[in-house]
Order: structure tokens, then C-alpha cells, then sequence
């Protein structure tokens, strides 16, 4: 039986990743009447549904459930126009100047992609660990549960600078805090100060040469098997909740190979979330960034979205700089708020008056973004580049109208 064709949509923004980064991604991008569409192979609103409490985002003073705030994401999402696929991507060329990601049954084609697949924390792989996760007693942020473990008794998994660091700010609601330690006593992966800080702690307990075995209860966890790794025996730990600090691991595998990744495999971009590939952004957690938060991932997004809409407005600008020329098109690029660039304007009008039908005048003002101006080659302002029949053939800095007018003729 042959095969089903796959059906081919088309529009200017496809957001991989239904997370907090994405939907405000999307938000962004549907209110700028931007054709969008968001895929989420798993839950929208990524792992921030699994969060009970939210109280350090801006603007709800009595706190939040994860899933009630990404509902509202969604919602608003919606309101502006974005689709919402469920389904996982399979492989995507981003190359090209239409960008191309696929599914099982669909080739999404696109003017622009916003990388943001988030990541899942790595896990032990002890038994039963599934069956905990998340709001059944098994947390990855301590920022986001701690409240929820005023008096509790929790137990810590790892040593580095984030599961001691979290461990320490979970003393501040905690009872007793165990820390679990693959390492010999004394030894940890963390910096020498939040090691000092640790042991100077009284409410901490460290659990020298052990790793989970297996998690314990019915419904919710109530207690923690460690295998000491010297001697091989089970030590269970009745806990109310075990935070897991041993990595995370970015949603980035289909990215390989095309866009820069660090060693650890997050995308790397710049302030303006761009990757190495232009019409390429990436937003949440799924970057190198130093916090990962939702109140950072809505930051990545609201720039992600904005930096897309900025592409398209300038890709379109560009071609029609270079598609509609006449025999020569002036392009000056400038800051409009620099005085001096200002004061060469009238230049430009003089040269496309004299020039009538064979020289076109185009301004570009680089003070919000240099886009076109990268496009043109240009890295200096005020600059003015010459092209004739489509293609840049001089960049003239040193502007006079003397200097153009001998570039034309």
C-alpha cells in the first residue's frame, strides 16, 4: 500500500516547543499578524504544568498553579491567532531561506523558526522514579516548591553549585534537609564557598557514597531507599519530598549539526535570541542562559517574538531594495539619532532628483536594528552602499556627494 503524501503548510513563523518561552514567542508574533504555528510534542505549557506553587511571578501577589498560568498563556496565545499543533517533530532544515521542520504527517514550511523545545531535568533512573515525579514528590526547582515544604524533612540528590546552593535556600523552609553524595566524605562538585556554607549549616545531613535505589510510597512519596556504593546496603530515608539537582539536558537533538550548540548541547544566541542561522531564534530554557526560570523564559520569548517579526519586515524590505532597483539604488544607512547623519540627507534627495529615472534613493535607519545594514555588509554608520542591478558593487563611508556620483557613473 503506498505510502500517505504528507501534507505541506505554509506560514511565516513556526514555534518548535509549547512552553512559557514559546507561547509568549507566539503571543508576540500572532499580535503582529504574523501566520503562526506552535508545536508541542507532549503538554502545552511544558514542565511548568508540574509546578504546584508559582509565587515569584510578577503580578499574582497570592500565587499561581503552573497549569493555571500556562492555560492563561495559551489562551491568550489563541486570542491572537496561533495555531497549536500536538504532534513531535521529526527533523527540520533551517539552512535554507524557507525553513523547513517536519512531522509525522506534515512539512511545515516557513519564513522563520523559534527554537524553543525547553529540556527535562536527568533523573536517577531508580525505581519507580516515574511513578513520583513532579507533584508526587519527586521536584527539579527549589525556587518553585520550596514554600510548598515549610517544616517537611527533604532529601537532596547531588553535590554540584545548583543542588547545594538549592539545598541551602531550601533550609530557609525546611526542617531537616538530607543530602545525598555519590562522592567519599568531604568531597563535593560544588564551589568551596557553598561547600563552607553547607557544612556550617545544622539543618544539613550529608549521605557520603550513596546513590537512589528507589522511591517509596503509595500515592505521594513518602521515603527514599540509598545504596551505600562501599558496602552495598539499603538505607531507606523517610522524606516528604526529594529535589533532584544532577543536570539537565536541552530538547536540542534535532538541532545538531546545523544550529552552534554548546559542549553541553544548549543553543547559543545572542541578546537578541538569533542562533548562528539567520531567521533562526531560540528562546527558554533550551539556551545557554544563566537562569531558568518562567519568568526569564517569558523574557526570551516577548524578544524571540519580536526579533522574528523584526526579520521578516526586513527581509521583506531588503528584497524590495534589491528586486525593485533601477539601474543604481543608493541605500543610506544611518542613525536617526545622530545629528551629523541627519545633515546628509538632503545628499541623498539631490543625487535621486539629478539622477531621474536611473537613480533610486532608500534610507535605512539602524537606531532599532541593524538588520538590513548586516545585510548590506554594512558594519559603520553613516555608510551608503551602491548597488546596481541588484548587487552591491560599493560601500562608500566617507560620504560626499562627489564620491557617489563617481561610484554611478
Amino acid at each position: 500500500m503506498p505510502g500517505r503524501e504528507k501534507r505541506v503548510e505554509e506560514y511565516d513563523v513556526v514555534i518548535i516547543g509549547g512552553g512559557a518561552a514559546g507561547m509568549t514567542a507566539g503571543i508576540y508574533t500572532g499580535r503582529a499578524r504574523l501566520k503562526t504555528v506552535l508545536i508541542e510534542k507532549a503538554l502545552v505549557g511544558g514542565l511548568a504544568t508540574y509546578t504546584n506553587e508559582i509565587e515569584n511571578y510578577p503580578g499574582f501577589p497570592e500565587g499561581t498553579t503552573g497549569l493555571e498560568m500556562m492555560n492563561l498563556f495559551q489562551k491568550q496565545a489563541k486570542k491572537f491567532g496561533v495555531t497549536f499543533k500536538l504532534t513531535d517533530v521529526k527533523s527540520v532544515d533551517l539552512t535554507g531561506e524557507t525553513k523547513i521542520v517536519e512531522t509525522f504527517r506534515t512539512t511545515y514550511k516557513a519564513k522563520v523558526v523559534i527554537i524553543a523545545s525547553g529540556g527535562r531535568p536527568r533523573t536517577t533512573g531508580a525505581k519507580n522514579e516515574e511513578k513520583f515525579l513532579f507533584d508526587k514528590g519527586i521536584s527539579f526547582c527549589a525556587t518553585c516548591d520550596a514554600a510548598s515544604c515549610t517544616d517537611q524533612e527533604l532529601l537532596v540528590v547531588g553535590s554540584g553549585d545548583t543542588a547545594i546552593e538549592e539545598g541551602l535556600f531550601l533550609t530557609k523552609f525546611a526542617k531537616k534537609i538530607y543530602v545525598s553524595v555519590i562522592h567519599d566524605q568531604g568531597k563535593m562538585d560544588c564551589n568551596e564557598i557553598a561547600r563552607e556554607a553547607a557544612f556550617a549549616n545544622p539543618k544539613m545531613e550529608f549521605l557520603w557514597n550513596t546513590v537512589v535505589d528507589s522511591f517509596e510510597g503509595d500515592d505521594q512519596l513518602e521515603q527514599v531507599v540509598l545504596k551505600n556504593l562501599k558496602t552495598k546496603k539499603l538505607e531507606p530515608i523517610k522524606v516528604d519530598r526529594c529535589f533532584e539537582f544532577i543536570g539537565y539536558l536541552p530538547n536540542t537533538e534535532i538541532f545538531q549539526n546545523q544550529v552552534k550548540l554548546t559542549d553541553s548541547g544548549f543553543v547559543l544566541t545572542n541578546e537578541r535570541m538569533e542562533t548562528n542561522i539567520e531567521g533562526v531564534f531560540a528562546a527558554g530554557d533550551v539556551r545557554d542562559k544563566f537562569l531558568k526560570q518562567v519568568a526569564t523564559a517569558v523574557g526570551d520569548g516577548a524578544i524571540a517574538g519580536f526579533a522574528a517579526e523584526k526579520y521578516i519586515t526586513e527581509s521583506e524590505v531588503f528584497y524590495r531594495i534589491i528586486e525593485e532597483s533601477r539601474p543604481y539604488t543608493l541605500v543610506y544607512v544611518y542613525n536617526a539619532a545622530d545629528a551629523a547623519s541627519r545633515e546628509l540627507l538632503p545628499i541623498m534627495e539631490e543625487l535621486e532628483k539629478e539622477g531621474k529615472e536611473q537613480v533610486k534613493a532608500v534610507r535605512v535607519d539602524v537606531y532599532k536594528s541593524t538588520g538590513i545594514a548586516s545585510r548590506l555588509n554594512v558594519t559603520e554608520y553613516p555608510c551608503v552602499a551602491v548597488v546596481k542591478n541588484g548587487e552591491v558593487i560599493k560601500l562608500i563611508c566617507d560620504i560626499s556627494k562627489e564620491k557617489i556620483q563617481s561610484a554611478i557613473c
